[in-house]
């Protein structure tokens, strides 16, 4: 069966081929590649950087795009302060979040981006218009993003960055599945000329937290100024943060707990490379290699608890966890024009492997069935990778009905995508039988049982019409095709449409289809873990640490419970916008958006085990052994829908000998709303269990109202002469936390404004800056009592800002 549907793509691709091929040949002899004479309009639209990200056509600018793009430069980038690309974009872009969990089983080591408070995997991310890899963990904890398998945009160092484009529009019908939400493309650096070297350091005013990084990014000409190679490299360290607290029913022990960023260690390595090889042909490459080694806490085990080993931690123990992540990838390919036609063909590999280790720990049931027990373990390997080959062509056509070009733009890829999970040492998961709690406390090892290596393939193809159908209203048009070895064919579609009354006011339009392919570990990905119930659980259990099992939807425990093979999500993305420049200094826009999902994939609410009911009626089909007191599994659980509005304004002062000021406000509402929750399966209501397919913890949080409905941004950046001052206020929303079974428990935050600023400056070739973010030192509202863990973890994991405090820091860079 296997080898059938690898045939049948094979030919799907070549007769996608043959076909370029032919239509190339009957366009070259009847296609004319000129151009109108622009128009006034045109001409003003063009003095604004070309954009690349949701069209084909060569001449399509920011102010002239057809739908909302937001084009963020390396300065701005640079300005923010932080190390890391998705905490500066989160700082730049108002409907793109980057909350910053703690104590979730590593998910704090591979954070991921929300746009428009969609899953991190409804976002398609492109390095130089190249769909990038995801990552290797899948956030499967009570956090934000929760289930998602995302791609983790700080491998990639802000050194090697020259802007990066921003799309708030689905884009499936042009780039495949993933472009829900939007998608990000981040363009690299280019050319022999130029480069930079910068060290940063700073910490948290609190006095933890330290950081320190250093980047190069500079360029070689190759033979003669025929190509060039460009290199970034970046090192970098960051000390764990702690904002825990005393736990109040032992505060003799004081701290005991972390909570806060995690401890890393990172270096990436990053090059971009282009060569000449026919005036009209090139070859080119890009790749990166990154290493993290990323240490994250559990939960403190004191002498009170179940699973206190006195003989070995006489005052009790902080299990640590470690995740060494390896991140590579390599773009490798041609383009040219001939005739006319611009025609890029590449092949793509990217892959992310992560080997977890926990230390500081012990495995209570092999100490116990053994004697001894080590105190670090090796838990696992998760791996994901992905391989593609593109082919695009694009061609300006004249048609003699039409007074402007039309840009033709069709191409094909073939995706490959792999996901692996390899089984943890014996001592890391073992049970024994006992009934002590076994494998290594704060994070088991996966289990044999859990590993699989898994892949699929896919086969796309596409077509876009674009042009000007008068010197006023321009139109866009396109569609794809998709047939997925694991689940069948999908077609997507979009419209769009600008019409500009006058050079200075124009408005925007946009309707498509999209859908999002099951990730593989979605299908595949099965993992018992250990963590922290509180008050009004949805396993009816009194508060506590508790095993929960994540089993696959095609797995028999979850079957048996109303697991379903999973579907790809479907979307209808609806956008409308107007655009003003009411004088030269001023410009405004503000686009309105809908966006409704069909079967979107969750992970169902914990169902519990523990009843007698549900235990034999598991051992009666054959499953005996479980080492969980509740399960999950992936299910296509409900339908969504997206509503919001994105305002953006920004207005240059010119103050002649006093400087120059630019100042940029930006907003956005978006709120979030389940539609509809698919029937509870029947084998649930049959055993008598009070749970939903997915609890209101989900319904009304995750999937909802625990990301702020609204974020503004105002940035004014002041030059003067060698100085510069640049600050930032954002006012993150009100958002709410939600107990999985009982309202009672549920807390809402208030909004929080928050202060950055830096100080510059520019001598020569160099500069120096210093800084604080959060300078009036906001935190998040504390947590009530019954939700932070008698005290010890004091703020909420969903805190758009994060709970660290005011951070400090200096900069100084050389460029040439």
């Amino acid at each position: 069966m296997q080898k059938s549907s690898s045939k049948t793509a094979s030919t799907r691709l070549v007769n996608t081929a043959l076909f370029t091929a032919i239509l190339l040949t009957l366009s070259t002899g009847h296609a004319s590649a000129q151009s109108s004479t622009p128009s006034a309009a045109d001409k003003a639209k063009n003095l604004s950087a070309v954009i690349v990200t949701g069209t084909r056509a060569d001449n399509r600018t920011e102010s002239s795009s057809l739908t909302p793009i937001d084009v963020v430069s390396n300065q701005a980038l640079q300005q923010t302060g932080t190390n890391e690309l998705t905490t500066a974009l989160a700082r730049l872009i108002p409907s793109l979040t980057f909350p910053r969990p703690a104590a979730a089983d590593t998910a704090d080591s591979q954070r991921p981006a929300q746009l428009r408070g969609l899953s991190p995997d409804q976002v398609l991310v492109l390095v130089d218009g190249k769909r990038w890899h995801p990552g290797a963990i899948i956030l499967t904890n009570g956090v934000l993003g929760r289930g998602s398998q995302a791609v983790d945009l700080n491998t990639i160092p802000i050194a090697a960055i020259d802007h990066i484009e921003v799309l708030r529009d689905g884009a499936s019908a042009q780039y495949g599945s993933d472009a829900i939400a939007g998608v990000i493309n981040i363009v690299l650096k280019k050319g022999a000329q130029g480069g930079a070297v910068e060290i940063t350091g700073g910490q948290y005013s609190a006095g933890d937290g330290r950081q320190w990084q250093g980047s190069a990014n500079f360029g070689i000409p190759l033979n003669d100024d025929r190509g060039w190679l460009r290199l970034t490299v970046q090192n970098g360290n960051q000390d764990y943060s702690n904002r825990a607290g005393v736990n109040r029913t032992r505060p003799a022990d004081g701290v005991t707990q972390r909570f806060g960023d995690p401890a890393v260690h990172d270096r990436n390595l990053f090059l971009n490379a282009q060569y000449d090889i026919t005036p009209g042909v090139q070859l080119y490459a890009f790749g990166h290699y990154g290493h993290r080694d990323s240490t994250s806490p559990a939960f403190f085990r004191n002498l009170s608890n179940s699973n206190s080993v006195p003989s070995i931690y006489p005052h009790g123990y902080l299990p640590l966890e470690n995740s060494d992540a390896t991140d590579q990838s390599l773009v490798l390919g041609l383009r040219g024009k001939t005739d006319g036609w611009r025609w890029d063909v590449s092949a793509n590999y990217g892959g992310n492997r992560v080997s977890y280790d926990t230390f500081n720990s012990v495995n209570r049931a092999w100490l116990k069935d053994f004697g001894s027990s080590p105190t670090r373990f090796h838990d696992g390997i998760l791996s994901a990778a992905q391989q593609s080959f593109d082919i695009d062509i694009v061609k300006e056509l004249s048609v003699g009905w039409l007074p402007n070009p039309v840009t033709l733009a069709f191409g094909t890829e073939y995706l490959r995508q792999s996901y692996r999970i390899k089984a943890g040492d014996p001592t890391s998961y073992y049970t024994g039988t006992s009934g002590v709690s076994g494998g290594a406390q704060g994070f088991g090892g996966y289990q044999p049982i859990n590993a699989g290596s898994h892949a699929r393939h896919d086969v796309a193809e596409y077509l876009s019409l674009e042009t000007n159908l008068t010197d006023r209203l321009g139109t866009s048009v396109a569609v794809r095709h998709e047939n997925y070895s694991d689940f069948g064919s999908t077609t997507s579609g979009s419209l769009a449409g600008r019409f500009d009354f006058t050079d200075r006011i124009a408005v925007r339009a946009s309707a498509s289809t999209g859908f999002r392919a099951p990730s593989l570990a979605q299908q595949f990905y099965s993992y018992t873990s250990s963590l922290y119930y509180g008050a009004g659980n949805s396993l009816g259990l009194p508060p506590g640490i508790y095993n929960t099992g994540l089993v696959s939807a095609n797995s028999t425990v979850g079957r048996l419970l109303g697991a379903q093979a999973l579907k790809p999500e479907k979307s209808h993305n609806y956008t409308v916008g107007l655009v003003w420049n009411p004088i030269d200094p001023l410009s405004l826009s503000a686009d309105l958006y809908q966006i409704q999902i069909d079967n979107r994939i969750t992970l169902s609410s914990n169902l519990a085990t523990t009843s007698t009911a549900v235990q034999n009626y598991l051992a009666a089909n054959g499953v005996t052994n479980t080492n969980y007191s509740g399960i999950a599994y992936f299910t296509n659980a409900v339908n969504t829908r997206t509503r919001g509005i994105d305002l953006v304004g920004s207005y240059r002062f010119d103050f002649g000998h006093a400087g120059t000021l630019q100042t940029t406000l930006s907003y956005n509402y978006n709120k979030n709303k389940v539609t509809e929750v698919k029937p509870n399966p029947a084998v649930l209501n049959s055993l008598g269990l009070n749970l939903k397919r997915i609890d209101r913890r989900d319904q009304y949080g995750l999937l909802a109202d625990t990301t702020p409905r609204s974020k503004l941004i105002l940035n004014g950046l002041y030059n003067i002469d060698h100085w510069s001052v640049n600050g930032t206020l954002t006012r993150y929303g009100k958002f709410t936390s939600y107990n999985s079974t009982s309202a009672a428990f549920d807390q809402t935050f208030s909004s929080k404004w928050l202060l950055d600023l830096a100080l510059s400056y520019n001598l020569d070739r160099w500069s120096f800056t210093v800084g604080a973010d959060n300078v009036f030192n906001t935190y998040p509202d504390k947590a009530i009592a019954a939700n932070d863990n008698n005290g010890t973890l004091p703020y909420s994991v969903f805190s758009p800002f994060g709970f660290n405090g005011a951070y400090v820091y200096g900069k100084v860079a050389y460029r040439w």
